[in-house]
């Protein structure tokens, strides 16, 4: 997590949400931007319960548009069956050449249940005690096949090799998995899992499988015990807590005509029905974040534009050259994948390390 000269790197994020908009050139102009600001990733939110492009499939768009940012759908693990969905973030991967990440997100309500009509509305905890399952089989199926089991050998007429692929047989709550994938492993061995875990039913998952967690709060004290407590959730279950990036998420309001808010940072944030949300400048946005990273709050920042388009094209022109000068944030993408810009490994593949010490 430390960049060469030994300071801890800096994540930033942004949301490219705009409600009522079906115009693919619209998100991909906007992740291009982002690009051009060398942002670790970017989300595209999806929801059963309210009209909207398909996330997964606009990012998809995306990726043959863009060459570095991270692209993370919101894709919920209710009402829909983990082997197609891990398949389809696979295949994000593949299309992007290792871009790809996966917002895990439940779905609560009658009225989304009633669209598929095959069970009824569950509570949070049982919802997200599944969403952990399918976020695990998912990682099971991308190990399902070892990353030399492709030999196309045209002599033999042999594909794959039989012997380097896995059934996976997992019995959750809610579902069952054979396996093995349809889709090869995909290049960063795991995309990217990122869980919002402001919330209590959400953190476990967060701390056992997420590799990216974000922290909806105005207050910095919050979010630094938030990230404490993932970090030591994330070592109880046998994880290395330095694999677990959490950012702060908060809405951004950078309309010039509003000063600053006196507070911590220059400009807020506060708290607002809708969530955190930070009102001010560019500039003290900067200070903002200059702050909370270098108080060792959180390792960066999930910011959802107010205004889409403008506030996006301030963060980038504004806020991130001032990081920058200051030599907080990086000016060039180091990698090629999101796990790169993360600072994650790519993970081992679990079948090949058991078959390997049998």
């Amino acid at each position: 997590m430390t960049s060469s000269h030994g300071r801890r790197r800096l994540h930033l994020a942004t949301a490219l949400d705009r409600p009522s908009v079906y115009d693919a050139d619209a998100y991909v102009a906007a992740a291009r931007l982002a690009e051009r600001g060398a942002l670790d990733f970017v989300t595209l939110g999806d929801s059963l319960a309210r009209p909207g492009p398909d996330a997964l499939a606009v990012l998809s768009r995306a990726a043959p548009a863009t060459r570095r940012v991270g692209l993370v759908p919101t894709v919920t693990t209710t009402h829909t069956e983990p082997f197609h969905v891990q398949a389809a973030v696979a295949t994000l991967d593949w299309i992007s050449r290792g871009r790809a990440g996966w917002r895990i997100e439940v779905s609560t309500t009658e009225g989304e249940a009633r669209l598929f009509g095959r069970r009824d509305a569950a509570p949070a905890d049982a919802l997200w005690q599944e969403a952990g399952e399918a976020a695990d089989v998912a990682a099971r199926l991308w190990d399902s096949w070892e990353d030399d089991a492709e030999i196309r050998d045209v002599a033999t007429g042999r594909f794959v090799d039989r012997d380097k692929l896995h059934y996976v047989d997992f019995t959750g709550s809610a579902f069952s998995v054979k396996g093995p994938s349809i889709v090869p492993r995909p290049p960063q061995g795991h995309p990217v899992r990122v869980v919002d875990a402001t919330n209590r039913p959400a953190r476990a998952v967060a701390a056992r499988y997420a590799d990216v967690a974000l922290v909806r709060t105005a207050l910095p004290a919050q979010a630094a015990a938030a990230r404490a407590e993932l970090r030591a959730s994330a070592a109880a279950h046998g994880r290395d807590p330095d694999d677990l990036r959490v950012l702060a998420a908060l809405d951004v309001d950078l309309d010039g005509e509003y000063a600053a808010d006196p507070g911590h940072g220059g400009g807020g944030p506060r708290t607002t029905a809708r969530g955190p949300l930070y009102r001010g400048g560019p500039v003290d946005l900067a200070e903002l974040i200059a702050s909370w990273h270098r108080d060792g709050v959180v390792d960066g920042f999930h910011l959802t534009p107010v205004e889409p388009r403008r506030d996006l094209e301030r963060l980038v022109n504004g806020t991130v050259p001032l990081l920058q000068h200051r030599g907080l944030f990086r000016t060039f993408y180091p990698g090629s994948t999101l796990r790169d810009h993360l600072g994650l490994a790519r993970p081992a593949n679990q079948y090949a390390v058991a078959r390997g010490a049998s």
